[in-house]
């Protein structure tokens, strides 16, 4: 089975939610996570994010963002010190709106070369080969979805108690 690359973003950014990241690194995640798979980086890492959760790379990756943005800005380079998978790092680099060209310097870094982008970015139709990771994916996505129970309804979920057809 293939899949969007919208959908895998959506599907990624729930499971991250579901796993208890909040909404901002969630939606960054999705990004991320959906041109990691484009470019073919491999699902593991992806994975591993999402079970470091509430700590790990899905929160502290944002910050690497952070840092970067007023570089890409000026179009400069910058060193980014990253201990973990360096190639979930390249691919929150490359989510960024500017064209950003990824060195791999030495174990555990990066070195980033933003301009403008000029180039129209290439996005792969569809994506295949990690139905395990989209499967955990969903199993943790799951985790955000409401019980359908009277309970809940009563607290305001769906059409609550109210059924004016």
């Amino acid at each position: 089975m293939s899949w969007s690359g919208a959908e895998v973003s959506a599907l990624a950014a729930k499971a991250a939610r579901g796993a208890g990241a909040p909404a901002g690194q969630a939606a960054l995640f999705g990004q991320a996570a959906a041109l990691h798979l484009r470019q073919g980086r491999g699902a593991g890492a992806l994975a591993e994010a999402l079970e470091a959760l509430p700590q790990g790379p899905i929160m502290d990756l944002p910050l690497v963002l952070q840092e970067a943005l007023p570089v890409a800005r000026s179009g400069g380079e910058i060193d980014v010190v990253w201990a973990g998978d360096v190639a979930l790092a390249w691919s929150y680099l490359e989510t960024m709106p500017y064209r950003c060209d990824v060195e791999l310097e030495r174990p555990g870094g990066l070195k980033a070369r933003f301009s403008l982008r000029s180039d129209a970015r290439t996005r792969a139709q569809r994506i295949s080969g990690c139905e395990e990771l989209l499967q955990k994916m969903a199993t943790l996505a799951a985790k955000t979805l409401v019980p359908d129970s009277a309970a809940s309804r009563s607290g305001g979920a769906g059409a609550g108690l109210t059924d004016n057809d």
